[in-house]
């Protein structure tokens, strides 16, 4: 091969050489970048705490995810991988079960002095506290949403039971945007949240394979969700949604919703993690 020939192979072989080692240097610039950036994500996290539960500011919703500065580091033998962030529920944060019971009068209970005998409620008082001046609404869909979200009813648009709405502010049924339920801001603090039995904070036109979705309990903040939609239903032949699909329930002569119920609340409990405080709210 002639000489010049000689140089004209090897400048192409120069080229190919050189376009494959910077695309290579590409790649492992771009691999590099991404490792090292994560690295210093980790390492800005635990600098700051970012994946600690106790120093996330919670004072606003959802909790945002910390942003660090760009990385130096070139060699990916020398970035560390970061703790994964995850929002969690603060330490020592408790459980919370709300069982909440439709047409009972407020001296029903025994646990209140009332004719119906109610040993477990009697127990729970007796090491817990009795509140006597709980708002009320004498209305379902009214103190139901009060309780969910803190507000009064007709900040919520529940001045009656849904089936009553109308196109009165106060009154329309459509919880606004601007309120939150409880069970979001818990799920959004890092709990896992439920709801079993009866729901009547969905307006009835709503209630619907087309939707909207906002106001039923899983857009609601429930991850899960086991019941009825509505005021009432049949207990031995129930119109049941787990989440927003209906279910057919079992051509039992025995079967009874409240064990049903009661079974479903039990099983996804027991399959939440048992170090994951969960938010568990119950209608009957």
């Amino acid at each position: 091969m002639k000489q010049k020939e000689m140089q004209k192979l090897k400048h192409r072989l120069l080229l190919k050489g050189l376009s494959l080692l910077v695309a290579t240097k590409r790649c492992v610039v771009g691999l590099t970048a991404a490792v090292a950036l994560t690295g210093a994500v980790g390492q800005q996290s635990m600098a700051l705490g970012a994946t600690d539960s106790g120093s996330l500011d919670r004072t606003v919703l959802p909790i945002k995810e910390p942003t660090y500065p760009e990385s130096t580091v070139l060699d990916a033998r020398d970035a560390k991988a970061p703790p994964r962030f995850e929002v969690k529920a603060p330490a020592k944060a408790p459980n919370v079960v709300i069982v909440l019971l439709d047409d009972v009068g407020f001296a029903a209970s025994s646990a209140f002095g009332g004719p119906i005998n109610m040993p477990t409620l009697e127990k729970l008082a007796a090491d817990g506290l009795r509140y006597n001046r709980f708002h009320t609404t004498a209305l379902c869909s009214p103190t139901r949403t009060a309780l969910l979200t803190g507000r009064n009813h007709h900040v919520n648009n529940a001045g009656a039971i849904m089936e009553l709405a109308t196109a009165f502010p106060g009154n329309t049924g459509i919880r606004p945007n601007s309120v939150a339920p409880l069970a979001e801001m818990l799920r959004q603090n890092g709990y896992s949240t439920a709801a079993f039995g009866k729901y009547h904070e969905t307006p009835p036109w709503e209630v619907s394979v087309s939707g909207p979705y906002d106001r039923w309990p899983t857009h609601s903040g429930f991850d899960k969700f086991y019941g009825f939609i509505g005021g009432e239903t049949n207990q031995w032949s129930p119109a049941i949604f787990d989440g927003v699909a209906r279910v057919e329930p079992p051509h039992d002569p025995k079967y009874h919703f409240t064990t049903d119920m009661t079974n479903q609340a039990i099983n996804w409990m027991q399959a939440q993690q048992s170090l994951t405080p969960e938010f568990y709210h119950r209608h009957d």
